[in-house]
């Protein structure tokens, strides 16, 4: 046996040993300050009125590039919800059980304070622009969660318009506590919302919902039928629509009744998602679900409007937090790699492809935070339309920067262990969620035509930095020009102008020279804007652009 064994010995050790030393990789991307690489939203939340927050928004941008942080975010998406229909005995309990990743992601975001607690504030506080800036860090560390904290962000405003209902609910959704599990929602340290419109046959045409709801003695109406989707379904309310006898309608229903008993909400299963995999979205039905009536009967579709403009705002901001996120990723790779020679960031191209994708970054970060300014102050006119145009524009142009951005690290960036595959499949979900690119650039068109105030705003807006850009003054022209027409076939390349001008407007104004004149000479020229990443204009200062968001 011995000297079977010796036979063996030039062997020994040998396994598992490296051929090679490991070179010529990237560090780790932990513990960098992600406010340090992102100027622009620094700048904007100290423009926007919200400039005290940024010792705490500092102490959460560590958090969130915490080793810890990032391995919570990848457990919550590895480690999928299921949906527990019935217990062991045969009971129907109707529950989704999460990985506790996913609970110390909501546990993190609703301690923040960045779902309902802005609404608390006075008016021109600062404290939605705060709010927003928290979303957004906590968005680039994960999406899934966001869906829920963004939804209880959007429901106080559509709450509102029964003071009564809002009396009992609010205290609840504005608590910084968070507390998962079926209960009566007095009982609860603090709660979670959702909304439930769309239909099978509908879609985004809400106004075909099927969903009866039929009046109680009792003053409630009891609700039959079924809805497509409803993500985050282990919330503790709904805001949902349902045809009334006076027409289509919005409802509040609980998931636990004042009684203490189920309400009549079944989960019929969970969605099989491209992206979003950590949060739960389901298919429910309603068998006679007990609903209190938000608002007038007929007028459902006015009453949850409030929340579905506000959830719109979050789809910008987390397509933002998408596009920072994937440049982050891209720029510390290329400032680690080198290839053929030299260092990628200091290639000539390279430097080209980061800085136009950082030049996407500055400009959503500076329109999201605009507009959450806009919420903050109050500026209904100029949200009507600048809103649903951003929403079209910055959500469609996630996918492809994140596209670019993965293409940077190569194959890296293509395995499942980068954070850029999970990021890709997140990318396209803010440009179908609260209406597809078509409906949104037909609520802009709508805008135009019946809000002829948002018009002035917008216009007052963009014309704040005429004189600053020929090109951009160009641009400016050429939106008018959209503006009178109302040809639907034109919709899209209305809102695409629309929020373009409004970014251009942004960054001449406040951001540097070297940012302001690379977008306006990449988006305002003569032969159009952005077609793929890298086709900048040759004067572009790349290098000091790559250098400004590079992280540390």
């Amino acid at each position: 046996m011995v000297d079977q064994l010796s036979a063996f010995a030039p062997f020994v050790g040998a396994v598992g040993s490296e051929t090679h030393p490991v070179s010529n990789q990237p560090p780790p991307l932990a513990g960098h300050d992600p406010l340090a690489c992102d100027p622009a939203l620094t700048d904007a939340v100290g423009r926007e009125g919200a400039q005290d927050a940024l010792p705490d928004l500092g102490r959460l941008g560590a958090l969130i590039t915490s080793p810890e942080a990032q391995e919570h975010a990848r457990l919550a998406n590895v480690h999928e919800p299921v949906l527990r229909t019935h217990d062991r005995y045969g009971h129907r309990i109707d529950e989704v059980e999460f990985h506790p990743s996913w609970h110390w992601l909501l546990r993190t975001a609703v301690g923040a304070g960045l779902h309902a607690t802005p609404w608390a504030a006075e008016p021109g506080t600062g404290a939605h622009v705060r709010r927003a800036a928290g979303f957004y860090l906590m968005s680039q560390l994960e999406s899934g969660h966001g869906c829920p904290v963004s939804m209880t962000y959007a429901a106080v405003p559509a709450l509102r318009h029964d003071p009564a209902l809002a009396a009992v609910y609010e205290p609840g959704l504005l608590s910084t506590s968070y507390e998962f599990g079926l209960a009566e929602p007095g009982t609860k340290a603090g709660l979670l919302a959702g909304m439930s419109m769309t239909e099978k046959q509908g879609g985004s045409d809400v106004r075909a919902g099927t969903t009866a709801a039929t009046p109680a003695p009792d003053g409630t109406y009891r609700l039959v039928g079924h809805k497509w989707f409803t993500s985050a379904p282990m919330n503790d309310l709904f805001l949902t629509l349902a045809q009334a006898p006076g027409g289509l309608t919005c409802f509040v229903l609980p998931r636990v009744l004042p009684d203490g008993t189920r309400n009549a909400i079944r989960l019929q299963r969970l969605k099989d998602k491209l992206g979003n995999r950590s949060n739960a979205s389901a298919e429910i039905e309603y068998t006679g679900a007990t609903g209190w009536r938000l608002g007038d009967e007929g007028r459902g579709v006015a009453t949850i409007i409030d929340m579905v403009s506000m959830t719109r705002l979050d789809c910008v901001l987390g397509s933002a937090a998408l596009t920072r996120a994937a440049l982050t990723e891209a720029a510390h790779h290329v400032a680690h790699r080198s290839a053929f020679g030299s260092r990628l960031a200091d290639a000539p191209l390279m430097q080209a492809v980061v800085a136009d994708l950082a030049l996407e970054s500055e400009a959503a970060t500076a329109l999201a935070l605009r507009l959450a300014g806009a919420v903050d102050r109050g500026e209904r006119s100029l949200l009507r339309l600048a809103l649903p145009a951003s929403k079209y524009l910055v959500c469609k142009r996630a996918p492809g920067v994140v596209a670019e951005a993965l293409e940077c690290l190569g194959g890296n960036g293509y395995v499942e262990e980068s954070a850029l595959p999970r990021l890709y499949r997140e990318a396209p979900l803010n440009s179908i969620w609260e209406g597809s690119g078509n409906v949104t650039a037909l609520d802009v068109l709508r805008a135009v035509t019946r809000s002829p105030g948002s018009v002035d705003a917008v216009l007052a807006e963009v014309d704040a930095a005429a004189g600053a850009d020929n090109r951009f003054d160009r641009g400016v022209r050429e939106l008018r020009s959209e503006l009178q027409g109302r040809d639907e076939r034109r919709a899209r390349r209305l809102a695409e102008l629309l929020a373009l001008c409004l970014q251009g407007a942004l960054l001449l104004r406040h951001a540097p020279d070297e940012v302001s004149s690379a977008f306006v000479a990449s988006r305002f020229g003569s032969d159009g804007p952005w077609r793929t990443a890298g086709t900048l204009p040759p004067d572009v200062p790349a290098a000091a652009l790559l250098e400004r968001v590079t992280p540390r």
